[in-house]
Parts: C-alpha cells; sequence; structure tokens
C-alpha cells in the first residue's frame, strides 16, 4: 500500500478554500477561452495545407527517393571507374607484354607474373560449377511479421554469406563470383542493413552465389557446414529463400578491381 504523504501544517483543507475566486486565476481563464479557439483555427489551416500540397501522397516519400537516386548514382560512378581502370590495366598489360617480346631480361619475370594470374583470380575461369542462391523473407500485407519473429529473422545477414562462401571454398571451389563480381582472397563480404557491399558497391536481395569446382564436395561442404545450417533452419522457419541449383558449366570473369593493398596508419605525435 502506498504512503499518504501528510499534509502540511498550516494548509487548509479544501471545504475552506470554496468562496470568492481569485482575479488572477479569472484572468487566466479568459485568456485560455480566447486563445484555444486560435490554436485549433491555426492547427486545422495547417493539416488542411498539408492534405492540399500532400494529395493523397506520403510529404517524406521525397527523402528516400532522394536516397535511393543517391546510392544509384553512386552506383553508376563506381561502375564507370572499374570500367576505366580495367581499360587503363589492360592498356599496361598490353604494353608490357610488347616489351616483352623485345627484351630478354622481362621474359622470366612476366612468365612469372602469367603464371600467377589464375590463382590471383585475374583470369577467366570456366568449369562445372553450383549456384546458391539466399533471400529476405517475402513481405507481408502491412509488414507484418510471422508470430514470434522480429525484424532480424526475416532478412539475410553478413554472416549467412559468408557462411555460404566459406562452405564452398571449402568444398574446393577454385573460382567464384557473388552478384556476378569475382571474389579474391582481398575480398570482403559486408553487409549494411539488408544490403551487401562488395568492392564498393552495394546490391539487394537475392544474393547470388557462383563457385566453380567439383560439385559433389561443394555440396557436401555445404550440406555439413554449421553456418549454412543454422541458415536452413531460419528459411525453414521464417520462409527465407535458401536454393542450390543444379550443377551447369559456365565461364567466371575475371577480377577488374584494384589489387592494391590499403591500411590504416597511425596518427605521428
Amino acid at each position: 500500500m502506498a504512503a499518504i504523504r501528510p499534509r502540511r501544517s498550516g494548509t487548509r483543507s479544501p471545504r475552506h478554500r470554496a468562496g470568492r475566486p481569485n482575479a488572477s486565476r479569472s484572468g487566466n481563464a479568459l485568456g485560455w477561452r480566447i486563445a484555444l479557439p486560435c490554436v485549433l483555427l491555426l492547427a486545422g489551416v495547417l493539416f488542411a495545407a498539408s492534405a492540399e500540397t500532400s494529395q493523397g501522397s506520403d510529404l517524406r516519400g521525397g527523402r528516400r527517393d532522394q536516397l535511393a537516386e543517391l546510392i544509384r548514382r553512386g552506383n553508376t560512378e563506381v561502375a564507370t571507374s572499374e570500367r576505366r581502370a580495367a581499360e587503363l590495366r589492360r592498356s599496361v598489360d598490353e604494353a608490357t607484354r610488347s616489351r616483352t617480346r623485345t627484351d630478354a631480361r622481362l621474359k622470366g619475370p612476366q612468365r612469372e607474373v602469367d603464371s600467377l594470374t589464375g590463382p590471383a583470380g585475374l583470369g577467366k575461369v570456366r568449369g562445372p560449377s553450383l549456384t546458391v542462391k539466399l533471400d529476405d523473407a517475402p513481405r507481408r500485407p502491412g509488414g507484418v511479421l510471422p508470430a514470434g519473429a522480429n525484424a532480424d529473422d526475416v532478412v539475410v545477414h553478413q554472416q549467412d554469406v559468408q557462411a555460404v562462401v566459406n562452405a564452398l571454398w571449402a568444398g574446393g571451389a577454385e573460382a567464384m563470383t557473388i552478384m556476378g563480381i569475382r571474389v579474391i582472397s582481398t575480398s570482403a563480404v559486408r553487409c549494411v542493413g539488408n544490403t551487401l557491399l562488395l568492392h564498393g558497391r552495394t546490391f539487394s536481395p537475392a544474393f547470388v552465389i557462383t563457385a566453380i569446382g567439383n560439385v559433389s564436395s561443394m555440396r557436401d561442404a555445404l550440406d555439413t557446414s554449421p553456418g549454412v545450417s543454422l541458415f536452413r533452419q531460419a528459411a525453414s522457419a521464417w520462409n527465407l529463400g535458401y536454393t542450390v541449383g543444379d550443377p551447369q558449366v559456365v565461364t567466371l570473369p575475371a577480377y577488374e578491381g584494384p589489387t592494391g593493398l590499403t591500411h590504416a596508419t597511425s596518427q605521428s605525435r
């Protein structure tokens, strides 16, 4: 039971407070009677102006449209820069090979470079492949989540993509692409929200991973991977997408991005 706060000494009981109203209170009440209709009228004008401006649309939608356009523009600029960089690298390679044909000193180093092109992912690869597709759960009307699920349960996460990639490598994959982009030893799989960030470009689900190698071994590695198993359980519970396609012979493109390594440095004091 809550304690009853004692009344202070000298405080009059409520029945002794009845009587003539205070003049200041009367003035305040009169002010509110005048101000309240004005406030309500102003609110009505604002609501009417907002309805007329929106014409039934979401006035805040413009911000989302601007962000989506900014992302699309950024992806286009990155793709253009990558194509230009690839063209410049090809020009350098052609010039180097041309010089090698006339300079015997360069033939040995060039043969060594050529032998490392394949393992480094800088050349096209053709062979039997498996394709794995991961997707978010389909949206329900009104954004209603399945019973017992939260927002994180119905989307593909970074660790899910990494689990599939690691399992395919463990199963003997010789070459791999994610969303059609060649993956090499320095590639990093990162997710921001439910979008995938790879080599400076962003992708929305579904995420498609294709690997060339021994199909049977790669399939076994997927089946026995603890991380992939957890995602399959989530897919079964929350209707996420997980499919492994039939084996096909494909050609994966060469990696055409930068090959230099960057690292952070501390400021000198």
